[in-house]
């Protein structure tokens, strides 16, 4: 089903150049099943990794290949999610059951731009201020995945205006790169500049322990895109994510 097997994160990642992606996917020590076909590079997850069961980058369309020959063969089941390079929904119904699918950019940065006005009002916040960040959260991020007791949160970080929250933001951090999630401002403080310096405050703080520090942006919302991108998020990788049906 392929033209290479891989086994194991360094493997992967010798395969993938040191992709910024596949160092955030891939945790060390894991040990993943790799297969390589036709400019693509496509892994399985081990179990217990969570709801994503892989992921690849390269060519999608021999990426997505891979993945069908999976589920043919009862390697990948239903519920299960892919982030796959970005592909088309036509393609993705040919080789796969589809649930649900939803196309979004992964952006990364090797550097931390110029301080920003409000960010030194950007603190880490405890479990004291669960019930603050699941109010703002339901207000002004209410699909957001990313909620106060999940386990795979590194750390909370948010803007206070006197008591109240006004903005909020998660390390989710896994593999060796940063990563940042679930970034909202509550909707009557929004064009103040709060969520640049939300996000540049989390960039620095993560920064000074990772070399990249990366976040995911859905395709529709193209205002927290050139956001991202003018505070310096310049690397993308065009992903679709994909749950299967």
């Amino acid at each position: 089903m392929a033209d290479q097997e891989l086994t194991g994160r360094t493997a992967l990642l010798a395969a993938t150049d040191q992709h910024p992606y596949v160092r955030h996917m891939l945790r060390p020590g894991e040990q993943p099943r790799g297969w390589r076909r036709d400019g693509a590079v496509a892994w399985l997850l081990p179990p217990g990794s969570g709801p994503a069961a892989g992921g690849a980058i390269g060519a999608a369309a021999p990426a997505l290949d891979v993945f069908a020959d999976l589920a043919a063969a009862g390697v990948v089941g239903p519920g299960q999610w892919l982030n796959l390079p970005r592909t088309s929904p036509e393609r993705l119904a040919a080789r796969l059951t589809v649930a649900r699918h939803d196309d979004w950019d992964f952006l990364w940065t090797s550097t931390v731009g110029p301080r920003r006005p409000e960010e030194d009002r950007v603190v880490r916040l405890d479990e004291t201020d669960h019930p603050a960040l699941g109010a703002l959260i339901d207000a002004a991020f209410p699909t957001s995945t990313s909620r106060p007791g999940d386990p795979g949160i590194v750390a909370w970080y948010g803007i206070r205006d006197g008591d109240r929250l006004v903005a909020c933001g998660a390390d989710r951090s896994r593999g060796d790169v940063g990563f940042l999630a679930g970034l909202t401002v509550a909707p009557d403080r929004r064009g103040r500049g709060l969520g640049a310096a939300l996000t540049v405050g989390m960039t620095r703080a993560l920064a000074a322990r990772y070399d990249h520090v990366a976040l995911g942006v859905y395709t529709h919302n193209e205002g927290a895109a050139r956001l991202y991108r003018r505070l310096g998020f310049t690397g993308a990788s065009a992903r679709s994510a994909v749950r299967v049906a």
